[in-house]
């Protein structure tokens, strides 16, 4: 009987080995005559234990990792093709405490499926929300993912199903649905991992949005640096054209949807959902003048839906569970689950997928087990490059949209990077500033210029006396003001949050030259 060995395709495990050992089992196992099938799945997101090699048991998976290259013969003297004992050996994979304690939802098959396959997907639940979506009209389709809460997981957190009903109810020839999967923010890696373990998911999410509100086509509009994601999503929606997923007849409903993959300027400013249109249509990435909105007039001048990746493959399980099962997770305004990327100076880097409410705490020092280097932590970045720094005295803070408003933060796409004592939070402050300067679209002022004279008042600040330094942190507060009201989009216009919590939290950290020298 044949043995299934899962080895992931997914990019940090091939960066870490994973392709060397795939080969190494295979050939291995041809060496002694055993006769394994090897599948090349996704990341469980355990990163720490890449590359993790499954064995598939009669009583379930068995998990081994990080499995390396010179690993590969030892396993196999160990008898791990049934599940025997070896150093790297971590048990049943659903009992590690990592995952045992998560809820996934979103990314319950990521890990579990062959990405490439679409009877694999079938198999575990696949496609169920698109059957259920096809027996209801557009407007019951939107008023599920109205009531389930789902508001979007890029950054701005608009509720999904007000923005679908705006598309819905404009009046046009042609409508769009465009996938941001231009993933750019610090610590992120959530929307890589479904689009490379499973891409399914998302077009199954796309597909369903199009009946929603009339759109006949859909792109996903890539980040550049992503290869892997763009050679399984190129594979699946070949899949799902030949089986009748997608077509001029979705599964013989009558109904059109298209959908093509289309590569990324390179730019942290597309990640921004008018500029991502720009560059769509060939041209430069600057953002757009709003209004009009892009579900009234986007892509090519006609009614758009945008929603990122991690929005779009929530809404199959919606669909196919029901609008009470998925608001019945979260807390407040925040309902259902949010994959949580964690990342950083951690000993447990990885993915974890829970309700909102759960703490910073929890995460940082239940999942994640502090720091990699054993010292404190001092500062937790969460939302990205545009996130605010928060300190050790907040981190009971629930994950929870409206309780991160409240101390001056943002859940962004759900990247946490944590810092440790040695971290010099003046520094980071300037990178924020730097960063926008860099990423600039240049289309308005306080963005193209402000974040320059960010760089250099924070340059004066900690290069000076006492004095210098409490005459430049005006300035510096006046300027994060003028560029929070000021800026065109949220690039400009929340670069200041990094900093700003830098001078609150950390203002230790801004001592001048003098200063120090005199202590």
């Amino acid at each position: 009987m044949s043995i299934t060995v899962y080895v992931p395709r997914d990019a940090s495990a091939l960066s870490l080995g994973a392709e060397a050992v795939a080969e190494a089992i295979s050939a291995e196992a041809k060496q002694c005559g055993a006769d394994v099938h090897i599948v090349r799945n996704g990341s469980r997101g355990l990163y720490w234990l890449e590359p993790m090699v499954e064995v598939e048991t009669p009583a379930g998976r068995y998990a081994y990792g990080p499995v390396q290259l010179e690993d590969v013969s030892a396993l196999f003297e160990a008898d791990f093709l049934h599940a025997g004992k070896h150093a790297l050996g971590l048990g049943p994979t659903e009992d590690i405490a990592y995952l045992k304690s998560q809820q996934r939802l979103t990314f319950a098959r990521t890990g579990i499926v062959d990405p490439r396959s679409l009877d694999d997907y079938r198999a575990h639940d696949g496609y169920r929300g698109l059957e259920a979506a096809l027996r209801m009209s557009s407007a019951d389709i939107v008023n599920v993912v109205t009531d389930a809460g789902l508001r979007g997981r890029g950054g701005a957190a608009f509720p999904a199903g007000i923005k679908w009903k705006t598309c819905l109810d404009a009046n046009a020839d042609q409508k769009y649905i465009v996938c941001n999967a231009d993933e750019g923010d610090s610590g992120t890696y959530a929307d890589r991992m479904i689009m490379e373990g499973d891409p399914f998911v998302l077009i199954e999410g796309m597909t369903i949005a199009g009946l929603a509100v009339g759109a006949t086509h859909g792109y996903i509009y890539l980040r550049v640096e992503y290869p892997h994601a763009q050679r399984s999503l190129e594979a699946a929606i070949a899949a799902a054209e030949t089986e009748g997923y997608l077509g001029d007849d979705v599964r013989g409903s009558g109904k059109a949807f298209h959908l093509e993959v289309r590569m990324a300027a390179g730019a942290y400013i597309c990640g921004e959902e008018t500029s991502l249109l720009e560059s769509l249509e060939g041209k430069r990435g600057q953002v757009r003048f709003k209004p009009p909105l892009p579900a009234i007039q986007g892509l090519f001048g006609k009614p758009t839906v945008i929603n990122n990746v991690v929005t779009l493959a929530s809404v199959p399980i919606v669909l196919d569970k029901g609008a009470a099962f998925y608001r019945d997770f979260g807390m407040g305004k925040s309902r259902g689950t949010l994959p949580i990327q964690l990342a950083g100076n951690l000993k447990r880097p990885g993915l974890v997928e829970r309700a909102f409410g759960v703490t910073l705490r929890e995460l940082i020092e239940g999942y994640a087990d502090g720091t990699a280097s054993g010292r404190p932590v001092r500062a937790i970045q969460v939302g990205g490059p545009l996130g605010a720094y928060i300190p050790i005295s907040q981190l009971d803070t629930p994950i929870d949209y409206e309780a991160f408003i409240a101390i001056g933060g943002m859940l962004g796409h759900g990247g946490i990077v944590v810092f440790d004592d040695s971290v010099d939070m003046a520094a980071q402050a300037r990178y924020a500033m730097e960063f926008c300067a860099i990423e600039s679209c240049g289309k308005c002022t306080p963005c193209r210029i402000g974040s320059v004279r960010g760089v250099e008042v924070i340059d004066r600040m900690v290069a000076g006396d006492a004095a210098e330094r409490e005459r430049n942190e005006v300035l510096l507060r006046d300027l994060c003001q003028t560029m929070l009201c000021g800026s065109l989009c949220a690039l400009g216009g929340m670069a200041p949050f990094p900093v700003l919590s830098a001078l609150d939290h950390f203002h230790e950290d801004f001592s001048g030259a003098a200063e120090k020298a005199a202590t």
